[in-house]
């Protein structure tokens, strides 16, 4: 069975590069069978993985709404889909990414986000771990992803905005007619640990990742996790919150 980690956390936050972080460190406990998948409409986890998607499953959608997928005559529609998404997932090393792409329009899509979600639903016993970078409106993940996410972490910046924006993250999770077994919290970016006392409130908080400049200059470079120093703060907290999870061991 596998594990799905979601994240969440609004834009600017520092979500994606920590979902990257997250992989890269399951890669390096020796985990195999990684599904990433990039669910915010700005398709940035394959960049910070160093991997590219020919077709992201928006694309797949108006496709199959237009009849430009299974249009052949005799051929079941659903075996197109999935053949199709099976294109879609791009095959790199020690994981494989799947990019949701754009939110869909507002025509009905029903029918195809219920064999999306049948789809990926039976890919995911093939993994063993599943992580997606989510929107903060979490729209990919209540619709198309599944129906289950074991760990939710929400990625916030320490201050008022953003445990604000946290707790609304959370309450909106509460709302989705999917199963989250747990959700936490994880301040980033964190320059003085002093006040994340007087933020934290009621949240359910699992760690904090500090400030550091190496993770800021991947970023500007457009360089990958994987060329991020072993030795990085960030990357090392990541690691500690990654621990902090039940049944997810160093």
């Amino acid at each position: 069975m596998s594990t799905t980690i979601a994240i969440s956390g609004k834009g600017g936050s520092g979500k994606t590069s920590v979902s990257a972080m997250i992989i890269r460190h399951l890669m390096e406990r020796g985990v195999r069978g990684i599904l990433a998948v990039d669910a915010d409409p700005n398709s940035c986890l394959g960049l910070a993985l160093g991997v590219e998607t020919e077709i992201t499953v928006a694309d797949i959608r108006e496709q199959t709404r237009d009849r430009k997928v299974g249009e052949n005559l005799g051929e079941d529609r659903g075996r197109a889909f999935e053949y199709a998404l099976q294109r879609a997932v791009a095959e790199a090393e020690g994981f494989d990414l799947l990019s949701m792409g754009r939110p869909e329009g507002p025509q009905c899509y029903c029918a195809i986000n219920h064999l999306l979600r049948k789809y990926l639903d039976q890919a995911g016993r093939d993994y063993k771990f599943i992580v997606v970078d989510t929107e903060a409106g979490m729209e990919h993940l209540s619709r198309r992803t599944t129906d289950a996410v074991d760990h939710l972490l929400i990625v916030a910046e320490p201050t008022r905005v953003g445990a604000t924006t946290a707790r609304r993250i959370m309450d909106l999770s509460q709302s989705l007619p999917i199963t989250v077994r747990r959700r936490a919290v994880i301040w980033n970016k964190v320059a003085d640990p002093a006040p994340l006392d007087g933020l934290r409130g009621d949240l359910p908080v699992i760690g904090a990742i500090p400030y550091d400049q190496a993770v800021l200059d991947a970023s500007m470079r457009g360089t990958t996790v994987f060329e991020l120093p072993a030795d990085s703060p960030a990357f090392a907290a990541v690691g500690d919150c990654l621990s902090a999870l039940e049944g997810i061991r160093r």
